[in-house]
């Protein structure tokens, strides 16, 4: 027997709208905001951007360990830049400096420092390696070098991007569909934020839980989720296990909730997304949003 989906669209099996599902998941969804932000990029520069101007003095000197010792004591605050050096982001560094006893030796960069952290500092720069960037002319300028690390620390941030960037384009297709019934959604909806907005009551697995979207059609909610995933992995699964068990929660509440997912990392994990297809009723891609299938969902109640 078709799920409540299929009977909606006029399909004749659950197997057959499972595979149209499933055969026009998307590969990628890049946009131009996934590559680097730049914003933040520049604005972790510019916190030490001073400090780094004036530690490039020690470009190119010979004495680099010494030369840094008086520009600490004439400038102790240029030592908060020196972690930035490391692509690391704390400002109090352990290092394990004698590994069959175990001793440790705790280097500080911000705060007032003591007359005998300086020297401490002086050989950090020589035991890390970073002396040799100011004594080979390696670089030519701190502010850039930096710029270059907080890319590449960056990059490790376009995961978090892809559930964005699929936010953002799955909220063009409820905010269409909404305009166009003359209905109200929320996003990062929250029990509080429903009741404050809507004057509904509703009870959420988690206090801390927020719904992507919530939209209400005159008193009646609809949840959606979404999210992306060009890669496999076991997170798949679970976040299908936790939606088909969303889904009866929500379902106990008269609520509707709506799974938007895509991507090719479902290719090789179709099963748990298939236990949720059976038993949830309703699993769209970014294609049934394009053909409209959402509008179709909420008029249909």
């Amino acid at each position: 027997m078709a799920n409540k989906l299929a009977k909606l669209l006029n399909i004749q099996s659950d197997d057959e709208l499972f595979e149209l599902t499933t055969n026009s998941f998307r590969s990628k969804i890049t946009q131009w905001d996934y590559f680097v932000n730049w914003g933040k990029v520049f604005a972790n520069m510019q916190s030490v951007e001073v400090e780094l101007n004036i530690l490039n003095s020690l470009i190119g000197k010979e004495q680099i360990e010494e030369e840094f010792v008086k520009l600490l004591k004439t400038y102790p605050q240029v030592a908060k830049a020196i972690p930035y050096l490391l692509a690391v982001r704390e400002s109090n560094l352990e290092i394990l400096i004698d590994a069959q006893r175990f001793i440790y030796k705790n280097y500080r960069f911000s705060g007032s420092l003591k007359e005998d952290e300086y020297q401490d500092l002086a050989d950090f720069l020589s035991n890390s390696g970073l002396v040799e960037l100011f004594r080979n002319r390696k670089i030519k300028n701190l502010t850039d070098y930096v710029v270059g690390v907080e890319v590449g620390l960056d990059s490790n941030g376009r995961k978090n991007r892809i559930g964005t960037l699929m936010e953002n384009i799955v909220e063009v297709y409820v905010a269409q569909t909404c305009a166009a019934l003359g209905l109200s959604y929320l996003p990062q909806a929250s029990a509080s934020k429903i009741k404050t907005e809507w004057g509904l009551d509703v009870v959420l697995d988690k206090s801390e839980r927020k719904i992507d979207f919530a939209v209400n059609a005159n008193g009646k909610l609809f949840f959606i989720e979404c999210n992306f995933y060009s890669g496999g992995g076991s997170k798949l699964k679970s976040t299908a296990t936790e939606y088909q068990k969303m889904s009866a929660y929500w379902n106990e509440q008269k609520i509707d909730f709506i799974w938007v997912t895509d991507g090719f990392g479902w290719q090789k994990t179709l099963k748990p997304l298939r236990e949720y297809f059976d038993k949830a009723d309703y699993l769209l891609n970014l294609e049934l949003l394009r053909q409209n299938v959402l509008t179709q969902i909420i008029q249909a109640v």
